[in-house]
């Protein structure tokens, strides 16, 4: 490695967003604190965070927002090749030539045009898969409220033919041939020199995909345990804490919290939210919609919760509000899909479901109701140790610092 060590750090945002853009902005708070210079490089917004290389950042694109059919035609050409931040990215490079670059989320807005320019330039490129839009076009392998994997083996045309994207052709459409010009320029598969998978599950994926297993590294997330007080009592309550989104199974929560006779608080925002009130009001479910919450509020909220309940129904990678979960001291119940089984120890750190299955659901909630509070505490306790232990920054850092130098 050159003697200043220089992070090119990338993502569509560049400011606190979603999960996402948290394991961003931690992973640049990591590298910053061990003396490495780090460069970011996002979309241009005004929730940004501020940074003296904002001037090379990229336009904003800004979605839904009022335009004829030329600008929508030229946000289209951006979303599917952005030269603006093929450019840019080359001046960046010009200026602050970097050790290694790590892209998070990039499609959409900064767009993969820059994999060529990096890899044009000799700067070596790992990218995080925070989804397996590498894989799926519609990154999330789910169609119709459903698992699918109908675009395997090459037969993208089915982001189309079944709408995927936001059940729409236009979208759908743009996606395919995104998808289609992508593939045919080989800018992700040949100018990454590594994925990072945060879980197993997809790495396995990415892998059954036609992704080769050795470019293709397991780090999984981290969370700084020391930042995180465990509460001393129970609110009585269990508490979900993400995206009211339909692939969240939330609807299987509700008719489970109803059915087990369980509080339930919600916490977050999303489409799915009226449809999910109304719900509630018609099975006489006890449920709370608290909102979206700040960070102190949030961990007061699962920091007093009887446990966290993450009932997906769909391929959630590796989430981190099971580890904010672990280091407040609660166990989780959790659905056996995607990733969450890899971070869910039956009986000793939570409790596990199929997912869909409100009646399987019910019975883990009165379950873990039913145990003593002195049990629900044990198991917290193991929680918070396998946190310390396996999922701290400095493992993290670490683990990815090894692959910088493999690669360098």
């Amino acid at each position: 490695m050159t003697q200043i060590r220089r992070l090119l750090a990338i993502n569509n945002y560049f400011y606190r967003r979603g999960g996402a853009e948290s394991v961003f902005l931690d992973h640049i708070g990591l590298f910053a604190a061990a003396g490495w210079d780090v460069v970011p490089f996002a979309m241009q917004h005004p929730a940004n965070l501020p940074s003296p290389w904002s001037g090379y950042f990229v336009s904003e694109i800004e979605y839904g927002a009022a335009g004829g059919p030329l600008t929508k035609a030229r946000q289209a050409a951006k979303v599917i090749f952005s030269q603006e931040a093929r450019r840019n990215i080359r001046n960046l490079i010009g200026q602050a030539r970097p050790t290694v670059a790590h892209a998070h989320n990039v499609y959409h807005h900064i767009s993969p045009s820059i994999f060529g320019a990096l890899k044009d330039e000799g700067v070596p490129l790992v990218m995080t898969a925070h989804d397996l839009k590498i894989a799926c076009p519609a990154y999330k392998m789910l169609s119709g409220g459903r698992v699918c994997e109908r675009c395997r083996g090459g037969r993208i045309h089915n982001v189309l033919l079944h709408r995927c994207v936001k059940d729409s052709v236009a979208v759908s459409g743009l996606v395919l041939m995104e998808t289609l010009v992508h593939r045919s320029l080989g800018l992700y598969r040949d100018t990454l020199d590594r994925v990072i998978a945060p879980s197993r599950f997809y790495r396995d994926k990415l892998i059954a995909w036609g992704w080769d297993a050795d470019r293709i590294v397991h780090i999984p997330n981290c969370i700084d345990a020391s930042e995180y007080m465990p509460a001393a009592d129970e609110g009585g309550y269990f508490v979900y804490a993400g995206r009211l989104a339909p692939e969240k199974g939330l609807a299987t929560l509700l008719r489970a919290a109803a059915l087990a006779r369980q509080k339930l608080v919600l916490a977050g925002s999303g489409p799915e939210e009226e449809r999910l009130r109304r719900l509630a009001q018609d099975i006489g479910a006890d449920v709370s919609f608290v909102g979206h919450l700040d960070k102190p509020a949030l961990q007061r909220l699962i920091g007093g919760a009887i446990a966290l309940v993450l009932p997906s129904e769909w391929y959630e990678n590796a989430p981190v509000s099971v580890l904010e979960a672990y280091a407040l001291g609660r166990p989780v119940i959790g659905t056996r899909i995607g990733g969450i089984p890899e971070l869910v120890i039956e009986g000793e750190t939570g409790l596990l479901v199929e997912p869909g299955n409100a009646a399987g659901l019910a019975e883990a909630l009165a379950a873990m109701a039913s145990l003593p509070a002195s049990a629900r505490a044990t198991m917290g306790a193991s929680s918070r140790d396998w946190v310390l232990r396996e999922f701290s920054p400095d493992q993290y850092r670490e683990r990815t610092l090894n692959l910088y130098e493999a690669i360098c």
